[in-house]
């Protein structure tokens, strides 16, 4: 994990009964939907619409790295860090807990992109004030 990072945003979210897979613990990809869920708060946070046409974030890589099963019923804390901001990108870190304990780590690189044409843009100014923001 990058040691340079800051929060940026926090949610909590439940864990259903459907989370769960055969094993009896949440299915290994139902923690990107989690991150995913916190992502789009975070971005609509910052008045960016996630919908199609125009510019818009892309995610060109994820991770998630699981210490320990999460199980229902639960709430999980997602927190969301921003690390290295670039001229189109920002790294993401994402730490998931429960009651205080960390469960899972997972990272995202977030790229602006032009929907129309498949090619990465500036971020927008409103954007990067707030990711470089002290």
């Amino acid at each position: 994990m990058d040691h340079r990072k800051k929060l940026i945003h926090t949610t909590n979210m439940p864990i259903r009964w459907g989370d769960m897979d055969a094993y009896g613990h949440v299915n290994n990809t139902v923690y990107f939907r989690y991150m995913e869920q916190a992502r789009v708060e975070w971005i609509e946070d910052m008045k960016v619409q996630v919908r199609p046409g125009g510019d818009g974030p892309v995610i060109v890589n994820a991770s998630c790295t699981f210490l320990m099963p999460m199980n229902y019923p639960g709430t999980v804390e997602v927190r969301t860090y921003v690390g290295a901001v670039g001229r189109s990108s920002c790294q993401t870190y994402v730490d998931m807990l429960i009651d205080g304990t960390l469960y899972a780590e997972g990272a995202a690189k977030v790229v602006w992109m032009n929907t129309q044409t498949g090619k990465s843009v500036p971020l927008p100014d409103h954007v990067r004030a707030l990711l470089e923001a002290e």
